[in-house]
């Protein structure tokens, strides 16, 4: 610790802290108008000057020295401070230090008694409000740098720079031309940093920052990716006035996305859902809530008199909290008596879940994403996180940049791959030959660590085995990988010190997703870089939506209860019977796909789907409308009258993730608070509220009569769980699990002392590369990957109603010039995409992102049909659909016209 004197207070600080955090540490602050927490310190505006042993110096770039004495407030030093701000806003208009003015410029001039100087020339430079979310007053700008920044040193976009010379010098975007058509994605950094007012978001929000975000304000867990950023809400009369990422945010650190931070239109939409609808004569008619939930009640009990209670299933939700899943699960194991259970994780990482579970013994990422940042090498598979997780990808390139190693292994060229010191590019399903083409450099040139394999994992000799028919070269004719690229990515991650691992949705949505999975655990395994031995981060999943990971968790799941218990294990059903009180079925339940299928056949009588849109999202979605249509009872709990609704029998309006209490876990395995910051619309309740409405008619009592009460019992379901509860959680902000006692912290690094395996050992997996389910062919010669775009999430759903549409307007197909020639298509015309299974209609674009061979669309706009083009195959182990192989033709689509 260095310890000096500020103003005659003696200040303790840490070793390479500066005489800002030493004057703050003492009580004061200074004008900072060049510096954000978040930044580099750059010391240019001269705002913070302090005397320093009888020097002046900027407080943001100086070192603070043992014994130094610090002087803040002598009147020379605060005449020099108040001389540099007074400067500053002397060039600018009368508005930039108006009442009405919120800035830290005005605030600053305020506290100093600088007055706004009527004889300021007019606005001369012009505003550009070409953007929905970013406007910027170019008469407001002081040239800081702040912004410019906070795009290349946070966000890692470098879309802003600074132009003109002199007093001209202004920010503008670095493709020259209007906001609206740059590089900007939207983030709201700029924003959030820009200490003048230059650049603000239009609407009530405006002038809000992090930095000085009001009292009416409430923080809560985004709800949109599973990265779990924190955000304070800021609310006005029931309408979110601005969603400000928190400073202290422990995931996201003062940073966030378009979504999180601006995708909130969709809460005042004309479309949103405020009354129950329930079914007569063909045609959804409103109904009281009453009326809605007997139609239910009546419903299932008809099912169960029927067909038994495995003729009812409900499909549970990532957007949905951990209590509500938790409900969910237990009304239809204690209520109904079945484990007809599923969630959407069945449709993304239940590989992910099967798969570490094989490996390590348990179903998430085996490190806190907090240490990513001591990683020296990271390898990034089958994810694009600059779009999917924008925070996570902002900080992967920031690590990058900073001297990491960089592989990214992924079929397009797009986001981390355009800096990657190696980019693999995998024929679309190939992934577990490159895996053991990765591995089998890693044996064979001893990069891997004896001890530890020795010591604490299983496998080897029938790994090695199965790694000699996997040589590069080998390897390279399966994948389309060249094996000198092979080579160099096996040893950049083999002679690392500290290697990472994440991976998405590339290796999971294929026909042996959990196979992938598996043998990319085989990468940290060989290192030895997995299970607290200092040697490495492990390996960890990108998880989609905000609570996938917890909805596992969670229990809804047909063959395991919260914690990952067994429906078959004796001793974990005895848990769960001890505190419900009720008998729990040891049958698994079915499956999403074994559901539609049951639907069709007749034998599946009513299902329950909460907050997903199947018939936009699940595959081969004709089928899935067939199903629904066969269903004698189908209650949907929506936000809005979507595809699924709309062949529904009841359908129910509910609250979105603004609108609840609750938790969320994140793909790193935090449990985070979710708390109510306005009302939802109408009628429409939290689906917490639904499930009780339903279990009530049927004379039911699921006790858990708050969110906090459910998160409590699960607890006692689950020692995983035992130690959280909304009020720790309201104290510390965030808790990883496994979490067994409420006095001691979270596990952050998983299998420290074993690997929660059967025997207490890491498991190396030897499975063969087997084919995808579909290949290209003459009939349909080209592979059809199917994933996310930066502006949208998911089906759109949320993201469609607001102005995220503004800034992306509709799908298209990503296709190379080569195949765009081949099939007499160009850029920015109308395609018809067919498949063996349907086809869908799309606007071409045509670039370089993608191999000749292959095309690439994403799923947010439900309307173009992609999801009727994707087929039934699905992963052999945990049915999770194969989305990224699908084999499509092209043609130019006629008009209708």
């Amino acid at each position: 610790m260095i310890r000096l004197q500020v103003d005659g207070i003696p200040v303790d600080l840490p070793a390479g802290a500066s005489l800002l955090d030493a004057v703050r540490a003492a009580g004061t602050e200074l004008p900072t108008l060049c510096h954000d927490d978040r930044l580099r310190p750059a010391g240019s505006c001269r705002t913070c000057l302090v005397r320093a042993d009888g020097r002046t110096v900027a407080a943001c770039v100086t070192p603070a020295m043992p014994g130094l004495t610090v002087d803040t407030a002598g009147e020379s030093v605060r005449n020099l401070r108040r001389d540099a701000v007074a400067l500053i806003a002397s060039a600018l208009p009368p508005h930039a230090l108006a009442d009405s003015a919120h800035s830290e410029l005005a605030e600053a001039c305020r506290s100093l008694g600088i007055p706004a100087d009527p004889q300021a020339g007019d606005p001369t430079r012009g505003r550009d409000e070409s953007h929905p979310y970013v406007h910027l007053d170019r008469d407001l700008c002081i040239a800081c740098g702040r912004c410019v920044r906070m795009c290349a040193d946070v966000q890692g976009t470098f879309a802003l720079t600074l132009t003109g010379r002199g007093a001209d010098t202004v920010v503008a975007p670095g493709t020259g031309g209007p906001w609206a058509g740059s590089d900007c994605v939207s983030c709201g950094g700029c924003v959030d940093t820009c200490p003048t007012g230059a650049i603000t978001q239009p609407g009530p929000g405006q002038g809000l920052t992090s930095r000085q975000a009001p009292h009416d304000r409430v923080r809560t867990t985004c709800g949109y990716c599973g990265v779990g950023c924190t955000l304070d809400v800021v609310v006005r009369e029931n309408r979110v006035a601005a969603v400000l990422p928190a400073r202290d945010g422990p995931v996201n650190r003062g940073h966030a996305c378009v979504k999180g931070r601006f995708a909130y239109g969709y809460l005042s939409s004309t479309e949103r859902l405020g009354e129950p609808l329930i079914r007569e004569n063909g045609e959804l008619r409103p109904a009281s809530w009453d009326e809605a939930v007997t139609r239910i009640a009546d419903g299932l009990r008809a099912a169960v008199l029927d067909g038994g209670p495995d003729s009812v299933a409900a499909i549970s939700s990532a957007r949905a909290t951990n209590e509500e899943n938790y409900l969910v699960q237990k009304f239809l194991r204690t209520v109904i008596g079945t484990n007809n259970v599923d969630n959407c994780s069945r449709l993304c990482h239940a590989p992910s879940a099967a798969g570490l579970t094989a490996s390590f013994g348990r179903a998430g990422g085996t490190d806190a994403f907090d240490d990513v940042e001591t990683a020296d090498c990271l390898l990034v598979v089958g994810a694009n996180p600059v779009e999917a997780h924008p925070v996570v990808g902002a900080r992967l390139l920031q690590r990058a940049l900073a001297g990491a190693s960089l592989i990214v292994a992924d079929p397009r060229a797009v986001g981390l791959a355009r800096h990657a010191d190696v980019h693999l590019r995998p024929r679309p399903g190939t992934n577990v030959a490159l895996f053991h083409g990765l591995a089998h450099v890693l044996v064979d040139e001893g990069m891997t660590d004896p001890g530890f394999l020795r010591d604490r994992a299983t496998g080897l000799d029938e790994l090695t085995d199965l790694l000699a028919d996997y040589s590069p070269e080998r390897v390279a004719g399966i994948t389309g990988v060249p094996a000198d690229d092979i080579r160099r990515a096996a040893r950049l991650y083999g002679c690392s010190e500290r290697p990472a691992v994440l991976y998405g949705l590339g290796v999971t949505e294929h026909l042996h997703g959990t196979d992938g999975v598996r043998t990319l655990a085989n990468l940290p395994i060989l290192r030895g870089a997995v299970g607290g031995t200092g040697r490495g981060f492990g390996i960890s999943p990108l998880r989609g939506q905000n609570n996938v990971q917890g909805a596992s968790d969670m229990g809804a799941l047909p063959d395991l209860l919260p914690g990952y218990g067994r429906v078959t294990d004796p001793e974990a059903r005895a848990r769960a019977e001890a505190v419900w009180r009720r008998p729990v079925p040891s049958v698994p339940g079915l499956r999403i796909p074994e559901m539609f299928a049951a639907a069709r056949e007749g034998r599946l009588r009513a299902l329950w789907i909460i907050g997903e849109d199947v018939c936009a999202t699940d595959p081969d979605s004709r089928r899935v409308a067939e199903a629904l249509d066969a269903c004698p009872l189908v209650v949907v709990n929506e936000l809005f009258l979507g595809e699924t609704a709309r062949h529904a029998d009841v359908v129910l309006p509910v609250a979105s993730w603004l609108e609840k209490e609750g938790t969320f876990v994140n793909f790193d395995r935090r449990f985070q608070r979710v708390r109510q910051a306005v009302k939802p619309p109408g009628t429409a309740r939290s689906d917490f509220e639904v499930v009780h409405a339903v279990a009530d008619a049927l004379g039911a009592d699921l006790g858990c009569p708050t969110p906090a009460a459910a998160l409590a019992e699960c607890g006692r379901v689950t020692p995983l769980l035992a130690g959280l509860s909304h009020e720790r959680l309201d104290r510390e902000g965030a808790v990883p699990w496994p979490c067994p006692e409420p006095d001691r912290p979270g596990e952050r690094t998983l299998y420290a002392d074993e690997f929660a395996t059967s025997d207490g050992r890491a498991h190396l997996s030897a499975v063969p590369y087997l084919p995808p389910g579909e290949e290209p062919d003459q009939d349909y010669p080209l592979v059809l990957v199917t994933g996310r775009r930066w502006a949208h999430y998911n089906s759109g759903s949320m993201t469609r109603r607001g102005d995220n549409l503004l800034l992306d307007a509709q799908d298209r197909l990503d296709l190379h010039p080569e195949d765009a020639a081949r099939f007499g298509v160009r850029d920015g015309t109308p395609i018809t995409v067919e498949s063996r299974h349907g086809q869908a209609r799309l606007v071409a674009r045509v670039g370089m992102e993608l191999a000749p061979g292959q095309v690439f669309c994403a799923f947010h706009f439900p309307a173009s049909g992609v999801n009727s083009l994707t087929s039934e195959h699905a992963d052999t182990v945990t049915s999770c659909p194969e989305y990224k192989v699908t084999a499509v033709r092209l043609r130019p689509t006629v008009s209708d016209d």
